[in-house]
């Protein structure tokens, strides 16, 4: 089996993340390749996609949004996954965190199998007033490899089992949306 993991990232935590899905996809047998939002690469042919971006004020980054919007009709003929990197706490680990409303609406329009959303990854030192203002209070690194491990897992068992099938796949319905709280 193949995937294809696409990733938009600013301060490279949703690029590391995307690494960590590949690693998982490979231990289950799979063969993975990564590629950024970026570099606009195509789907050819693979057999499940999964896109991820950062969240950056409440919305994914820019890169994975255009790449999505982009492959819209080739991507409703293939399983797809999404996921969220952001939360700068453990609160992606305590339960499911509903995609913000963008990623929410276009998960709608694909139609994807899923979505999870992960904890993010901020440098104490990054570049940008924001970013930086933010490193006082939220520094570190809360990707979780054991939630990366079970979802990866998750995605192979429906794939097994014929669930991911884009004719079998039931319309993606995202619970509302809740701020996590720090």
């Amino acid at each position: 089996m193949r995937v294809l993991i696409v990733y938009g990232s600013k301060r490279g935590g949703t690029a590391g993340l995307a690494r960590m899905i590949a690693t998982e996809f490979e231990r289950q047998g799979w063969q993975a390749e990564v590629r950024d939002a970026e570099d606009s690469p195509g789907i050819g042919d693979v057999d499940v996609v999964v896109v991820g971006g950062g969240l950056y004020m409440n919305r994914w980054a820019k890169s994975a949004r255009l790449w999505a919007h982009h492959h819209t009709p080739a991507l409703r003929r293939v399983p797809v996954w999404f996921f969220s990197s952001g939360p700068l706490d453990s609160s992606a680990r305590a339960g499911d965190i509903a995609p913000v409303p963008g990623v929410a609406k276009l998960a709608r329009e694909i139609e994807i199998a899923g979505h999870e959303t992960f904890g993010g990854c901020l440098d104490q030192h990054p570049k940008g007033w924001i970013a930086r203002q933010m490193a006082k209070r939220y520094a570190g690194d809360w990707r979780d490899p054991e939630q990366v491990a079970e979802w990866v897992e998750e995605i192979c068992r429906h794939v097994r089992v014929g669930q991911a099938v884009p004719e079998q796949r039931p319309a993606y319905t995202p619970q509302p949306y809740e701020q996590p709280t720090a």
